[in-house]
């Protein structure tokens, strides 16, 4: 094959919808161009780029890939780019989506010409990724020839660790620092308790390491030869504001809280495979709908199945727990003062075995912000949700 890949997180999400065409145009053009430069050798014909309209380009490139007798491989990443920018601005974007992803938009015209392309045009192949199945929902009518694999147990540990994978890089490591063998045990299960538990079809009980936290641990273990200070990488910034925007929704802040107590495991009939920006933003969001969202997001994972075949959902690990107890204290706690005030009264707590601060800081600071709504889902919970988020550290 011939390869060409696309990744829309190079895309700029900003501007009026011409200004987001020109962007695509832009960066399409430059990946087109990279292509022809790469297999200048192997292609007969040159590959005519046109400044205005990318998607000539690309017909072009089909062009020229077709006259060698070989296909094409295309690889786009990040294809929801642009509806992870609205879940983190919300409406204020929502002109912007709806102007290349609706009607005759950019986006559409673009995933049309590449549905076109594999009917005979030369490409054989797109293989596409993104966070979530939210935009292409929207681009249905555009591209409705996708397969959708990630619930495929063969799958299952596609973009994950395994644990013998875990286990063969911490015993190079161990060996390469001249650490005591025995420590390749305690690593595994502190690495166990932090990264793995993710679970990504229900026809699978293997359970994988967050790629992006292992290697963040792994490579601080290997340069210092000793575990990092902070086991959370900066880089689950993004899944907070995006837990941020769940909690706006309908059932969104309760279901976060749930999740976080595991009174009652979250448990939805079936996850939302195909759902666009107009539900997100308008339609009434039941369990559900939310739950799936927290499960693309990779905050909640697959459980199991209860006697009724519904799925559980559940908190993959002590980093994703650790994400819920932050989010939810930065919620009900959101000026600096009343944080440093809670973590006094932790500190006396976790010193001197004295709880009566933390108790009247919870008392006369946390209750005041929840809203009678709160209240009635059990007051039980609320204490238990208040003391999880002050002691979670």
């Amino acid at each position: 094959y011939f390869v060409l890949k696309w990744d829309f997180s190079m895309v700029s999400p900003e501007g009026d919808g011409e200004a987001i065409r020109r962007s695509l145009y832009d960066y399409l053009n430059i990946r087109i161009k990279t292509f022809s430069d790469y297999y200048r050798a192997k292609l007969s014909d040159p590959i005519r780029i046109d400044p205005d309209n990318a998607i000539s380009s690309f017909l072009s490139l089909l062009n020229a890939v077709q006259k060698t007798g070989h296909f094409l491989y295309l690889l786009i990443d990040e294809y929801d780019n642009f509806a992870n920018e609205l879940m983190v601005k919300h409406r204020t974007t929502e002109s912007r989506y709806q102007a290349i992803l609706s009607g005759e938009g950019c986006m559409k015209a673009l995933f049309k010409s590449v549905k076109a392309a594999a009917s005979g045009l030369g490409l054989r192949r797109v293989f596409i990724t993104g966070v979530s199945p939210v935009a292409m929902s929207d681009l249905t009518s555009a591209y409705n020839v996708a397969e959708n694999i990630y619930f495929l147990p063969q799958f299952n540990a596609l973009c994950g660790f395994r644990e013998d994978e875990i286990a063969e890089m911490t015993a190079i490591i161990i060996r390469e620092c001249h650490l005591p063998p025995s420590q390749a045990d305690d690593t595994m299960e502190m690495m166990r308790t932090y990264y793995n538990g993710y679970r990504f079809s229900r026809r699978t009980e293997e359970r994988v390491y967050n790629p992006t936290l292992a290697l963040y641990f792994l490579k601080a273990f290997h340069r210092d030869c000793h575990y990092p200070e902070e086991i959370l990488d900066s880089n689950l910034a993004m899944d907070r504001s995006k837990m941020q925007y769940i909690a706006q929704m309908d059932k969104g802040r309760e279901l976060i809280f749930d999740a976080l107590t595991e009174e009652e495991p979250v448990q939805v009939r079936r996850l939302a495979d195909r759902f666009g920006v107009e539900d997100m933003l308008h339609a009434p969001k039941d369990t559900d709908f939310v739950a799936s969202l927290l499960y693309y997001f990779g905050i909640l994972t697959l459980g199991g199945m209860t006697p009724f075949g519904e799925l559980t959902l559940t908190i993959p690990n002590l980093v994703i727990r650790k994400l819920y107890a932050e989010s939810i204290r930065e919620m009900l706690l959101p000026g600096g003062e009343e944080e440093d005030m809670a973590k006094q009264a932790v500190q006396i707590l976790y010193r001197h075995g004295d709880i009566k601060p933390l108790c009247d800081f919870v008392e006369q600071k946390y209750f005041k912000v929840f809203s009678n709504r709160d209240y009635r889902w059990s007051n039980e919970l609320v204490v238990k949700t208040a003391f999880l988020t002050l002691l979670f550290d």
